[in-house]
């Protein structure tokens, strides 16, 4: 399904619901190569098996500009972070604007508007959505707007927000475990839910072999395992010897640095 948002204007852009059928005619996150990027063969794969499920992706697509943003949720009880949010639909990701002309033109609350009808049509108790400042994750600024609000937090500075429909049902919950129980060597956690997930991760176990550091890599392929991850972003962790060396997708570089620093 397609909906012109801007029929006026020379350039329309439209938003487009991805399916099984479609997804590799628009690529997702700024992939758009099946045959050259692994990523993305990852990504349809991963989305392919979890859309029985009620996963969705819609996005705003340019004509002469590609994709330029995207909304992806699931029910909450299938959702690949870290939380309890059964009977909530659980917004994994929303950004707008690759290009700079696209940011700021009311898209990522047009996106949000569709997760919440969707979700009051299906008889969820609401909407759920983790935030946090910087790299890879949505500001809570925009779902404030919306009548989000924070209902929990966890370590370093994750929020989880939420918009009830009713405000008696009870709220989500986090559900990140210790990473204190990861005690001997490196563990990295990935799913493909992320595309960026896969990048580097093969140089930095490289790197830690060459380091004599015992490594496991940990692929998150369904939400049970998602939601036992000890970082609440849900599809990318490193931690060494107990601790969380980073929340999210690092070069292999920035993992050097890390390592050489604790030396």
């Amino acid at each position: 399904m397609a909906e012109l948002l801007n029929p006026e204007e020379q350039d329309p852009v439209e938003m487009i619901d991805l399916t099984p059928e479609n997804i590799s005619d628009f690529g997702i996150c700024g992939y758009k190569d099946t045959k050259k990027h692994l990523e993305l063969r990852r990504k349809i794969e991963w989305f392919n098996r979890h859309y029985p499920k009620g996963l969705r992706i819609k996005i705003i697509h340019s004509r002469t500009a590609g994709s330029q943003g995207m909304i992806e949720y699931i029910p909450g009880n299938h959702a690949h972070r870290p939380v309890n949010a059964e009977w909530y639909m659980f917004i994994h990701c929303i950004w707008v604007g690759f290009k700079r002309e696209f940011k700021h033109r009311g898209f990522a609350s047009f996106l949000i508007d569709e997760c919440v009808s969707e979700s009051r049509n299906k008889n969820m108790k609401g909407v759920a959505v983790v935030t946090r400042k910087g790299a890879f994750m949505a500001g809570k600024h925009v779902f404030v707007k919306k009548g989000f609000a924070v209902v929990d937090r966890a370590e370093p500075d994750f929020e989880l927000l939420a918009l009830k429909f009713d405000e008696k049902t009870e709220d989500p919950k986090f559900i990140v475990p210790d990473p204190g129980i990861y005690n001997k060597g490196l563990t990295i956690f990935r799913s493909a839910q992320c595309p960026y997930s896969v990048k580097n991760v093969g140089a930095i176990i490289e790197t830690a072999r060459k380091l004599n550091i015992a490594t496991r890599l940990v692929e998150l392929n369904d939400s049970h395992t998602a939601q036992q991850t000890p970082c609440a972003f849900g599809t990318f962790c490193i931690v060494y010897n107990g601790e969380v060396l980073s929340h999210h997708p690092i070069s292999n570089t920035r993992f050097e640095n890390i390592m050489k620093a604790g030396e």
